[in-house]
């Protein structure tokens, strides 16, 4: 077996709770840190709560500090800031892109830059820094019309817009903010699927894909939210339409920004729209779904330690890929008021009941109170994730072990993976 590694986790959401189980699994894991953590995360490893996780110096010191050899960094805002660029430069291991790579998920206007130049198809957009200017465009496009915030929104800064008067309302809120750029896209038509691939700067590796549901409401209604649940693997993606995104997608892509002499190392995430033509690219992002990493982690049968040192090594062409039979659903439990401002503070019970029957909570917003009880501290608190043969089954017992938790005016859907369900029920393929 190869070298145990000492690893530090960078995050605090369900994505690293659900990084952190999986690596505990390993047999190459020697110690596992993580900053700032959760409770959740706790279970599996040590905890910097005071690491300040978008300081690349204070993460490269704390690194050599505990003597370790690979960083694993979730969330996007340590990319963006350079944490990865400063383990590198230190000589330490790391999964994650550079910054310069990380533009992808930082600036929507920087991604559409580089699909021209890759010939990647995408929608037709304009992106404008000037309130007029883009509120004239939006006048006169045709309806319905999608705006998004150039910048880093967590999953919430788009908005798909039915009136001229809704979309200059989502202007009005975009350009409040000083500096502001926005990208104004025609709105592609067909289901949404969310595609990983592993990187290590010249080798590439996909992943299952993945289906979100973005909505706050059932049957997908509402605002967008980070995401309120996510199923795998996706039917509909089928071999076919895969081989068609790596080879106009994502090869192109990364082609393109190796050639810019910003190669990408990590993970990959397309959020495609399977249209009429094809696959077409809706937005890159740098890092792992949050809540699609849930689930594919829950399928993963590979060392999740392996795939990922190999990414940070450039040795990826060599990686095993195994994947677990069956299918995975992740339900999101989030608090009353999200995604405007969730109520904090109730209290949460019924977690080792609700894993009893081998389905898995993996904790977000969660924090202990004076009296060491788990408590609500965010938006999204809660992944409730569940296998079974085919995703009906996944869901069902989703939602069995979301029964057996005690959490006040908690929220959820009670529809996810129903896209999917209704695929299986169609064809007689339900367990």
């Amino acid at each position: 077996m190869a070298k145990a590694l000492s690893i530090l986790l960078l995050g605090s959401g369900g994505r690293e709770h659900a990084l952190a189980d999986k690596l505990a699994q390993s047999p190459r894991c020697r110690a596992l840190h993580a900053a700032p953590g959760n409770p959740g995360i706790g279970r599996h490893a040590t905890l910097a709560p005071t690491l300040s996780i978008t300081d690349g110096e204070a993460v490269v010191a704390y690194a050599r500090a505990h003597a370790i050899d690979l960083v694993v960094i979730g969330p996007e805002a340590p990319l963006v800031a350079g944490v990865a660029d400063a383990c590198r430069a230190a000589g330490i291991l790391v999964f994650g892109p550079s910054a310069a790579a990380a533009r992808l998920e930082a600036s929507k206007a920087y991604t559409k830059q580089i699909c021209d130049e890759a010939g990647v198809p995408t929608a037709q957009y304009r992106s404008f820094s000037e309130r007029n200017a883009a509120i004239a465009y939006c006048d006169a496009h045709p309806l319905p019309v999608v705006v998004k915030a150039d910048g880093l929104a967590a999953g919430k800064g788009v908005t798909v817009a039915t009136t001229h008067t809704e979309a200059r309302a989502a202007l009005d809120e975009l350009f409040a903010v000083p500096g502001a750029c926005v990208v104004i896209e025609e709105c592609m038509v067909g289901e949404e699927v969310s595609m990983f691939v592993l990187a290590d700067g010249s080798a590439a590796l996909p992943l299952l894909a993945a289906q979100d549901h973005k909505r706050i409401g059932e049957g997908d209604t509402g605002p967008n939210t980070g995401g309120m649940g996510a199923y795998a693997p996706a039917s509909l993606f089928t071999a076919t339409l895969q081989a068609d995104a790596m080879a106009r997608i994502i090869a192109p892509t990364l082609e393109t920004l190796q050639a810019r002499g910003t190669p990408f190392q990590g993970v990959l995430f397309a959020g495609l729209m399977l249209t009429r033509d094809g696959p077409k690219l809706i937005e890159y992002n740098v890092r792992f779904g949050d809540p699609e990493c849930q689930v594919l982690m829950a399928l993963l049968d590979s060392d999740l330690v392996d795939l990922l040192e190999a990414c940070a090594s450039g040795t990826l062409g060599s990686a095993v890929l195994r994947w677990k039979p069956g299918a995975a659903v992740t339900v999101v439990i989030a608090a009353e008021g999200y995604p405007g401002t969730p109520r904090t503070g109730a209290r949460i019970a019924g977690i080792p009941e609700a894993e009893a029957d081998g389905a898995k909570v993996f904790q977000a917003g969660t924090a202990c109170d004076a009296a060491g009880q788990l408590v609500a501290s965010g938006g999204r608190v809660l992944a409730i994730t569940a296998t079974g043969p085919c995703v009906t089954a996944a869901a069902a017992a989703a939602y069995a072990a979301i029964e057996k938790i005690s959490f006040a005016d908690a929220i959820f859907r009670r529809d996810i993976g129903h896209h999917e369900i209704a695929r299986e029920a169609a064809s007689g393929d339900r367990a």
